[in-house]
């Protein structure tokens, strides 16, 4: 299809809780080079696989949902930075350069203190979800409300890069499915620098699923129609 795989890896142990502290899997941890080995085993399976693809490493860091989280685990202000650049490097060693990075906050308030720099990052994304009456803050939200000021923020933070909505879905609890799809795909119009969408297309909390209902899957059919064309690795 002319695809490209787009890879979240996170920096934990996915047995545990999330919020559960995780002394082996710190920032610090990440920093002193005690995963060294592991990580370059990856960079290097990246080489070989010669094909282009997208990295999102360790997402939604300036939220609490994770043990990557700077306000989480123990860990230190300043230290997710440190931590992406010496992953960043391994890869830069072994010649892994066919990787896209992109760094991936959660809607909200976006820390410019956890950004890399353009140096470390391809792409930026944003990542979130409305969950209607239903979920987080059982507040219906529309896109706009949901993801324009983080977008905003995204943008005037590093605006030579293309942007690229992570991790995004709505519930249908509360209002309109239908109608947050099609108002989505208007603001991507609004904003040429979203180069690239990735709907969270599952059962899970909710039934966030494009086809969760023929509405939504007829207003997301519509509003994929309107998209222009751009390059899959969002650049």
């Amino acid at each position: 299809r002319g695809s490209i795989p787009e890879i979240s890896w996170e920096p934990w142990d996915s047995r545990l809780p999330a919020r559960a502290p995780q002394p082996k899997y710190t920032l610090a941890t990440i920093i002193e080079g005690r995963h060294d080995a592991y990580i370059r085993r990856f960079a290097e399976a990246v080489r070989r696989y010669r094909g282009p693809l997208r990295l999102r490493f360790a997402q939604e860091m300036n939220g609490n949902a994770y043990p990557w989280a700077e306000s989480q685990n123990g860990n230190k202000r300043g230290e997710f930075v440190k931590a992406w650049r010496h992953v960043h490097r391994i890869f830069d060693r072994v010649g892994a350069t066919n990787v896209t990075w992109i760094w991936s906050p959660v809607a909200g308030t976006i820390r410019t203190s956890q950004y890399p720099g353009s140096r470390y990052v391809d792409v930026v994304g944003l990542s979130g979800f409305n969950g209607g009456t239903l979920l987080f803050s059982k507040r219906w939200r529309s896109f706009a409300e949901a993801f324009g000021p983080p977008l905003d923020a995204l943008h005037a933070l590093a605006p030579d890069k293309p942007v690229a909505l992570t991790e995004i879905a709505s519930a249908e609890q509360g209002g309109s499915k239908a109608e947050w799809i099609t108002d989505m795909f208007a603001e991507i119009s609004r904003r040429p620098y979203i180069r690239a969408i990735v709907w969270f297309n599952l059962r899970k909390e909710t039934d966030w699923r494009i086809e969760s209902s023929p509405a939504a899957q007829a207003a997301f059919a519509a509003g994929a129609a309107t998209v222009r064309s751009v390059s899959p690795n969002g650049q």
